[in-house]
């Protein structure tokens, strides 16, 4: 009885992960993810990786990189499965879904429509990207030279809590600049 109860329950996880996927109907982070399923469920994380591999290792949801981040989508197959499925989603968790997917879904956009990362291009040399996200569409991105790790991190720290007052500043000095020259 207890295998029959876990089987269900991994239906039903891998069913509202396609429930979600289809509902939001556009690329997502692992983690954008992991925040919207495990909030609906309580699922813990390691256990929602396994299922999410399982849905890619069967071609339900697709993976790709789009500006250095893998993201998720769910597939044409995984659309077709999640049809056949979807009954298995009990009401209740599907109202949860559906009360719970628009204040996370905004929660993880507006979470990841900032970001910054540093590589090394050697020991002592860093490499600082930072960009802004709008609607999955890269609205604003930078790259600049930091001399050392710590001038790197303290860049990523700043842009990171201020990059709604940097950016501003940057795009206004870029027209003054265009508007002197004519």
């Amino acid at each position: 009885m207890k295998l029959n109860s876990d089987n269900t329950n991994l239906a039903e996880n891998k069913v509202l992960i396609l429930y979600i996927l289809d509902k939001l109907n556009k690329d997502i982070t692992n983690d954008g993810l992991f925040k919207i399923i495990s909030s609906i469920n309580g699922i813990n994380y390691f256990y929602f990786q396994q299922l999410l591999t399982d849905l890619v290792d069967s071609k339900l949801v697709g993976t790709y990189t789009k500006d250095d981040e893998t993201v998720f989508k769910i597939t044409s197959d995984g659309k077709n499965n999640f049809s056949l499925t979807k009954e298995v989603l009990p009401g209740i968790m599907k109202l949860k879904a559906d009360n719970i997917f628009k204040k996370e879904l905004y929660e993880v956009e507006e979470a990841s429509s900032v970001s910054a990362e540093y590589t090394p291009k050697n020991e002592k040399d860093f490499i600082v990207k930072c960009k802004i996200v709008e609607n999955n569409e890269n609205i604003f991105e930078i790259k600049t030279f930091a001399g050392s790790n710590d001038r790197a991190k303290k860049i990523i720290d700043n842009w990171n809590n201020n990059a709604k007052e940097i950016y501003p500043k940057i795009l206004n000095l870029l027209l003054n600049n265009e508007n002197q020259s004519d």
